[in-house]
């Protein structure tokens, strides 16, 4: 196999379509939303492109005991009464600096291969702690687009997220923007510790009233539900552990 590779499953016509990426990150929080688009979009999309690299980790996903060479996948969606789309999935991002480059430049010779100049990278930005409110922070590659995200009520902060955006979501902005692509970020706020399934929904709620679609959340929030539960779990440990912590009596000794 060659050091990149990328199998044409289908060709099909979109009208003004977007590139939306989600692969793993902070919280799993774009990975989740774009799981969560290709799952309530399903009649209307089309798996249109394999992509293989040498930079994916030496791995096969197995399923029903059939297995998969790791990729990452491009599906193309129809929807309704809004704005088409072009849905970037995966396992797995590169596994060493160049390989980042070299994905997102492919990443970015399909989008316009279907005709997309814009694009939407979703991921997490790690707040440390456990949080109940979930903003919305963007970035993006040139000012003009930043108020059409703040009526959605995305938040542009000063010097956030510190240290910048690392990886393909990162390049899809610094790329998408040498190469002419209208390029936007959306982190949803996440403690970073746990898969944040709430982090997700805020992010697709955005941009669904951005690009003009509806979206159902029934099955996201009962992974929300889940996580609640393992977060209930964890705080019931931290408050044991803390109880069990000897005192200062406890540990006298009388002898």
């Amino acid at each position: 196999m060659d050091e990149l590779e990328i199998d044409a499953v289908a060709e099909v016509e979109l009208d003004d379509p977007v590139l939306v990426e989600g692969l793993p990150g902070v919280g799993h929080v774009g990975s989740l939303a774009v799981e969560h688009l290709l799952e309530e979009l399903e009649g209307d999309s089309t798996l249109v492109r394999r992509i293989y690299s040498h930079e994916f980790p030496p791995q096969v996903s197995v399923e029903d005991g059939v297995s998969e060479l790791t990729c990452a996948k491009l599906h193309a969606v129809t929807v309704p009464d809004g704005r088409d789309l072009l849905l970037l999935s995966g396992d797995h991002q590169a596994q060493t600096n160049e390989g980042h480059y070299v994905l997102t430049d492919a990443f970015l010779d399909i989008a316009e291969e279907f005709g997309a100049s814009e694009v939407y990278a979703l991921g997490g930005v790690p707040t440390g702690e456990l949080i109940d409110e979930y903003a919305v922070v963007g970035a993006v590659s040139d000012e003009s687009m930043l108020e059409a995200l703040e009526d959605v009520g995305v938040e542009f902060r000063e010097d956030e997220p510190a240290g910048g955006i690392v990886g393909v979501s990162g390049l899809m902005l610094g790329l998408g923007e040498r190469r002419g692509f209208e390029a936007a970020c959306l982190m949803g706020e996440t403690s970073g510790y746990l898969v944040d399934p709430k982090s997700a929904r805020a992010v697709l709620e955005v941009l669904a009233e951005r690009l003009g679609f509806d979206l159902e959340y029934e099955s996201l929030d009962e992974r929300a539900d889940e996580m609640e539960d393992v977060i209930g779990k964890i705080q019931e440990m931290e408050q044991q552990q803390q109880m069990d912590v000897p005192t200062d009596d406890d540990l006298r000794y009388i002898g």
